[in-house]
């Protein structure tokens, strides 16, 4: 997912959006250390979509203390 696409999200979509990325992401990681998935670089691509969220959610938090 691209930051331009994640800055189009509410604030509540991208709360949701997050826990079901880590979700996918922890079935994810234990069905590669059972039996190693075909592409192992879409794992780090989720995690980094994952922290690109958490840096906008971050974001919007420092914004709306000032």
């Amino acid at each position: 997912m691209k930051i331009a696409e994640i800055r189009e999200l509410s604030t509540k979509e991208l709360l949701e959006r997050v826990e079901a990325e880590v979700a996918a992401y922890d079935l994810k990681v234990i069905g590669h250390s059972i039996s190693p998935v075909d592409n192992p670089a879409l794992i780090k691509d989720q995690r980094r979509t994952i922290a690109r969220m958490k840096t906008e959610l971050r974001q919007r938090e420092l914004n709306n203390k000032k």
